[in-house]
């Protein structure tokens, strides 16, 4: 199983509501509803029982609970996180070269034609 459906659905089970379970991991709401129906899909059946106002979880919930705490606890941690190098290099000054696409062929607006 996924750990980090694991960690979401254990937010959900110590908040028991899903907008501040969201708000705690800082992810869409969206995502977490959508993350907790995958992981009662894998398990094969429903954990958390969504009542309007009530969230609470089911006998298999309360369960399955202390199961993904487990898992938890034994995945290996995240790899830790790459650096961010800040982008260097020598900018380059526009010198007034080159034109837009557009108005090539057409003269420059404010200057004079030149004569023959």
């Amino acid at each position: 199983m996924n750990v980090t459906l694991l960690v979401r659905y254990v937010a959900v089970a110590e908040e028991l509501h899903f907008p501040r379970a969201a708000k705690a991991l800082g992810i869409p709401l969206a995502s977490l509803y959508s993350s907790i129906e995958k992981l009662e899909s894998e398990v094969g059946t429903q954990l958390v029982v969504r009542d309007g106002a009530n969230t609470r979880l089911t006998k298999a919930g309360t369960l399955f609970l202390e199961t993904a705490r487990a898992e938890i606890a034994a995945a290996p941690p995240p790899p830790p996180a790459k650096p961010v190098v800040p982008a260097g290099g020598k900018a380059k000054a526009s010198k007034g070269k080159g034109r837009a696409p557009i108005v090539k062929g057409q003269p420059k607006p404010y200057k004079k034609r030149q004569s023959r």
